[in-house]
Parts: structure tokens; C-alpha cells; sequence
């Protein structure tokens, strides 16, 4: 089980992350963002389009936030063709982010979530705090590979880890 303030941490961990990746992909090109570097996902741009659709999908399913414009987990790869339309939609999520943690409680972390996954098209039910926690872990395994990529492409990051987050 988790708790409100694991919550409140890993959304503060989230926006600080986010402003470090994008931060260090604003200084590739366009080209450079989009091209198919061999991620799951091909690109910097698209896996940043990822992220931010499962996002707004785990939101819309904890009911705090609309549904994402992109219906589908392959729409969504490319729901911002536009870098800086990408980024101001990334600033934008990570503060209702922030704003549905600072008010989430233990008993919004209890019972259990259903929903029907656009990766499986199966209908599922995990329990709540599972799925909150899997939020964070999904941002920070994509934003794991984005870092690698920008890494590859000869720009460097920040640092990433948790005990070093301002």
C-alpha cells in the first residue's frame, strides 16, 4: 500500500524530471526529435507523446481529468506533431497532476480500479494504489529511454535521482 504523501513526492518527481528531459530535448532540432532512433516507441518526440497520453489516460480513469484528445495508444504517439504545442501540453498535465495529488487521501487509494486497457482491449480491475503507482513508474520507465536517447544523440540531461530532487 501506498500512501498520500508517496503520491505527492513522485508527482513533485514528475514535473522535476519533465522539465529536466524537455529541457535537454529542446536543444536537438526537430528532425533530430522525431527521427526513429529504435525505441519502443521510435522517437524522442513520439515516447514524449506517450508519455504524456497514458497521462492523461490514468487521470481520465482516476476521474480527474477529460479523456485525451488521442483516443488510441497509437493516436496518441502522435497527438502533438508540434514541439512546442508538446511542451506547453506537458506543463499544463504536470500542474492537474500536482493539483489531484495535493488532495488525494488514503481511502483514494483504496479499493479497486477497472477499466478496459487500449494496450490489451481486456477489461481489467487492480487495485487502486497499484495503479497510481503505476503511473510513476510508467513516466519514469519512458522517460528512462528518452534520456538514453538524448544521451546517445550527444546531449546530456541532469541528473535523475530521487534523493537529489530540488
Amino acid at each position: 500500500m501506498i500512501t498520500p504523501g508517496y503520491a505527492q513526492t513522485m508527482v513533485r518527481y514528475n514535473t522535476w524530471q519533465n522539465q529536466n528531459i524537455y529541457g535537454a530535448a529542446t536543444k536537438l532540432g526537430d528532425a533530430d526529435r522525431k527521427a526513429d532512433r529504435g525505441a519502443f516507441f521510435g522517437s524522442i518526440h513520439a515516447t514524449l507523446n506517450h508519455i504524456l497520453w497514458a497521462d492523461q489516460m490514468w487521470l481520465f480513469r482516476f476521474g480527474a481529468s477529460e479523456r485525451p484528445i488521442a483516443k488510441t495508444l497509437r493516436d496518441g504517439l502522435s497527438q502533438h506533431d508540434d514541439w512546442n504545442a508538446l511542451c506547453a501540453a506537458r506543463v499544463a498535465f504536470d500542474t492537474r497532476i500536482e493539483n489531484w495529488a495535493k488532495d488525494i487521501s488514503p481511502t483514494d487509494l483504496d479499493g479497486d480500479l477497472s477499466w478496459v486497457s487500449g494496450g490489451t482491449g481486456q477489461n481489467m480491475t487492480t487495485p487502486k494504489w497499484v495503479t497510481i503507482t503505476h503511473l510513476f513508474n510508467h513516466q519514469t520507465h519512458h522517460r528512462g529511454q528518452v534520456h538514453a536517447l538524448l544521451t546517445n544523440s550527444g546531449v546530456k540531461p541532469g541528473i535523475t535521482d530521487l534523493p537529489f530532487m530540488e
